[in-house]
């Protein structure tokens, strides 16, 4: 097409005038020539219309175990195939909320990965959650490149639907274990963590693989307004994440005068899947993880499914008990309660939670049952690169 052709259909359309037909048949011919063109050269379904039944337009999600974050979060839950990053102060719950996202993600039939960078994993704090700890895959990286080189063979796999990397703080670079106490690797980490995002992002699309990463909190020094707090790793995790979530201890939980637990907030500070900035409140136990209970009591109060009269809860007929903890220790010996309660929670705010379904996995594609688009070759470690 002419640029004087171009410029008429452009001064036809402002007149509200039809497109001359001729004029429409050859872009259509020419954007069908450009789309085939690519797909002889980068693969089918390279690009595609959003309406096509290949497209991918919904977000799968995993429950993150708390009611609370599930509805704050949008989609009730973590999204699938995106990279969540979860940070906050020490003793604040970070690597317990993981945990329940690993153990919701092995209830629906996933594979779960664990990356240990901190050595610091309680295996047995982690089956009392609900982790199944024989089906877990755990590492324990030396340093930061090869952690990073696991998490991205074990995404390139296509057979594993979530890795949690706990944390970015202790993934240390080489260049800086290999150095003297004292010596200074400035941007080494951050520069780390870009090439990583970079790497990551398109095959856990592809996947559909949920990356968690935990992360610490430092200080800037010399911060004179706003919030003097930020993380490690640089910026790239910050901009590669769909979901950032900060979590806070804001009440420490007591029967009379001893500590069973924490009552923790989550603010959404981003979410690229639904409306962010939601927060959610729920409680951890001390060796039990989140009150799954505790989230069924509040919710239900708020929206007139649970009564609370004096220090007596109940719902409907039934009375659950005297005082919070006992209510709780009741819909925990009743399960069957706890579901009807749930679902009414949900009716009662107009959502379903059909983003919420069992695993499921393509069938082998004669490539040792990984897809077609992961590498032949596992990528090889960054010793044997320099070697």
């Amino acid at each position: 097409m002419t640029e004087h052709e171009k410029a008429s259909e452009k001064a036809a359309l402002k007149a509200g005038e039809p497109p001359d037909p001729k004029a429409d048949a050859k872009r259509q011919a020419a954007l069908k020539g450009a789309l085939s063109q690519i797909e002889r050269q980068f693969g089918k379904g390279t690009v595609m219309r959003m309406g096509d039944p290949g497209a991918r337009v919904a977000v799968d999600a995993i429950p993150t175990g708390a009611l609370s974050l599930d509805l704050a979060l949008g989609i009730g839950g973590v999204p699938r195939g995106r990279i969540v990053e979860i940070f906050g102060p020490e003793s604040s719950g970070k690597t317990t909320l993981v945990y329940h996202v690993i153990a919701e993600a092995q209830k629906l039939g996933g594979v779960c990965a664990f990356i240990d960078a901190e050595h610091a994993m309680d295996p047995l704090y982690a089956q009392q959650i609900g982790v199944d700890i024989d089906e877990l895959l755990v590492s324990q990286p030396d340093y930061g490149e090869q952690a990073l080189e696991i998490v991205d063979m074990l995404i390139r796999s296509g057979a594993v639907d979530v890795v949690a990397v706990d944390s970015v703080a202790a993934l240390t670079p080489r260049a800086e274990l290999e150095g003297q106490m004292g010596d200074q690797t400035v941007g080494v980490q951050a520069r780390m963590m870009s090439q990583a995002m970079r790497k990551l992002a398109g095959n856990l699309n592809r996947a559909q693989t949920l990356c968690v990463f935990t992360n610490q909190i430092r200080e800037k020094v010399g911060v004179m307004f706003g919030s003097p707090e930020t993380q490690p790793g640089g910026r790239a995790l910050k901009f590669y994440s769909s979901q950032r979530l900060d979590i806070r201890r804001i009440e420490t939980l007591k029967d009379g005068t001893e500590a069973v637990g924490n009552r923790v907030r989550v603010k959404v500070v981003k979410n690229k899947v639904a409306a962010p900035f939601k927060q959610a409140e729920f409680d951890i136990e001390f060796g039990k993880g989140i009150s799954t209970s505790g989230c069924l009591i509040d919710h239900g109060i708020e929206h007139d499914i649970i009564t609370k009269s004096g220090s007596f809860f109940s719902y409907g007929e039934e009375r659950l008990g005297q005082g919070r903890g006992n209510a709780k220790a009741f819909l925990d010996e009743h399960q069957e309660l706890a579901r009807e309660i749930e679902a009414k929670i949900y009716a009662a705010l107009g959502i379903g939670r059909d983003l919420v379904k069992p695993i499921e996995r393509d069938e082998p594609s004669g490539n040792g049952g990984r897809p077609e688009w992961a590498s032949v070759e596992p990528v090889p470690a960054a010793s044997e690169r320099a070697a």
